[in-house]
């Protein structure tokens, strides 16, 4: 389907955290600490100093955020390749799952896109509203709709209204030939209308228009109904990721 390498450095751009650094192919992340993509280590490559050492910078440098550290290891591409053993033996276990789906657009696309969704570049209140509201904790919800105003240009943001009221949302990022699928929620009182799926349609048909080639999302392996509607609208699984903390 595709390489880990090439996708995963463009999903780090994609949702970028408040603070960023690297320790050579390391990538460090923090944001506030709830969102675990951007409060997280990517060892995406080889670090620039023995690992043991860089371990310990990582541990510090989260540790001087006040957050504690976190690892994000992707199936294939984790460097150096013994990296969880030298977690496990530092107190780390592997824990939540999440499964990158992708997908062409040539297939993935269907119509010309929904009128009744409106698509702006830049989220307004109407779509932070909604987004904050199906957050299950408001810092978390907060933070992460600090993250979509982060991302770059272009990108979109899709909004579908029920009676004129918000009632599901989501964003696109655009990079080169690929768009990234993210912030997919439906307010409660309208799930399971297939709200979800039109704002899907309505994002991946105007990325088509921006010259994306090809879609990528993530979703938690145990959400089983989000990885149903993607698999339906034409997505397969990709790779893997897991988080490991002490």
């Amino acid at each position: 389907m595709i390489d880990p390498a090439l996708l995963e450095p463009l999903a780090d751009d994609a949702w970028p955290a408040r603070e960023r650094e690297r320790l050579g192919g390391w990538r460090l992340n923090a944001s506030s600490g709830r969102s675990m993509r951007i409060n997280a280590c990517w060892p995406l490559a080889a670090p620039d100093r023995d690992p043991e050492a860089a371990l310990d910078a990582v541990e510090a440098w989260f540790a001087a955020r006040g957050l504690p550290p976190r690892f994000k290891l992707t199936d294939g591409l984790t460097a150096p390749v013994d990296l969880a053993q030298r977690l496990a033996a530092r107190g780390y276990a592997s824990g939540k799952e999440t499964v990158v789906m992708l997908g062409p657009l040539e297939a993935l696309v269907r119509g010309e896109g929904d009128p009744a969704i409106r698509v702006t570049a830049s989220p307004d209140a109407a779509f932070g509203a909604v987004f904050t509201a199906t957050a299950g904790d408001p810092e978390d919800g907060r933070e992460r709709l600090e993250a979509l105003g982060r991302i770059p240009a272009p990108a979109r943001f899709a909004r579908l209204d029920i009676d004129g009221a918000p009632a599901a949302i989501g964003c696109a990022a655009i990079g080169g030939p690929f768009v990234g699928v993210f912030g997919m929620r439906t307010a409660p009182d309208h799930r399971r209308k297939g709200l979800a799926r039109r704002v899907l349609r309505a994002l991946l048909a105007e990325a088509k228009d921006l010259g994306a080639e090809r879609a990528w999302l993530q979703v938690e392996a145990e959400n089983a109904p989000a990885i149903a509607l993607y698999a339906d609208e034409g997505f397969e699984p990709g790779y893997r990721y897991r988080y490991w903390e002490r």
